[in-house]
């Protein structure tokens, strides 16, 4: 019990630390596979990044649809994303679904996202584009069931970043911290990209090189290291 009260600690926090970041605003959100039960997941009701506490945390079956059915409080809609990456990858433990500006107009173009940036390196080299249109025509964009869920997450594939399209991106990794981490340099190395691209032909990191960062960055030191700065950042904690 201690080390799930320690992990949905966690999970506000990561929370947080995505909307100190600029990662998420009032949308958006993070999720982390139960330590004691595989076929579940910790999420946040439904309510701003910036202001979720642990009391805010419902779980949820691989159906998307919450456990407790005693428990009334508003679900985000956009759960299905959760539920279908943890259904189809059984080594993810958290995923996180964001509406970065940063990432957007990569989504929406033929320029692909790649890795620049060491520190980005967790990305991965390739970052696929769904686009929910392809397969369910013209909807609001939103991933409302698990149809949709399991089509983006077909398009995730191994992957651990994938775009949507005129939408945002979803972010999938073996661990909570990890996944916060990524989804943070993910947005750095896009803004460092759409910077660079106004300067000339930009050279990025070789699959070899994406391979090594990635490791580096994956190494508990590291990872550590990187938790504690991004949490220290956040004011506002009051948990």
């Amino acid at each position: 019990m201690a080390d799930l009260n320690a992990l949905r600690r966690d999970l506000a926090v990561a929370n947080r630390i995505l909307a100190n970041e600029g990662v998420v605003d009032a949308y958006g959100h993070v999720s982390v596979r139960h330590p004691e039960d595989k076929g579940r997941f910790l999420l946040s009701r439904s309510r701003a990044p910036e202001l979720v506490s642990p009391d805010d945390l419902m779980e949820f079956g691989l159906d998307g649809e919450v456990v407790d059915k005693g428990d009334k409080r508003a679900p985000y809609v956009e759960r299905f994303i959760h539920a279908a990456v943890y259904e189809a990858r059984p080594e993810i433990v958290s995923v996180i679904h964001n509406h970065s500006p940063k990432v957007v107009p990569f989504s929406v173009t033929k320029t692909p996202l790649r890795p620049l940036i060491h520190v980005a390196g967790a990305m991965g080299a390739t970052i696929p584009v769904w686009d929910i249109r392809e397969k369910f025509g013209d909807t609001n964009l939103l991933v409302a069931n698990l149809d949709q869920g399991r089509d983006m997450t077909r398009a995730l594939g191994q992957n651990t970043v994938v775009l949507m399209r005129g939408h945002g991106c979803t972010v999938a990794s073996d661990g909570l911290k990890k996944a916060v981490i990524t989804a943070v340099y993910v947005q750095v190395n896009a803004t460092l990209q759409l910077e660079a691209m106004g300067l000339g032909e930009i050279n990025f990191l070789t699959p070899g090189e994406v391979k090594k960062t990635g490791d580096l960055l994956n190494m508990p030191l590291v990872e550590t290291r990187v938790w504690d700065y991004l949490a220290s950042r956040c004011d506002r904690l009051g948990i």
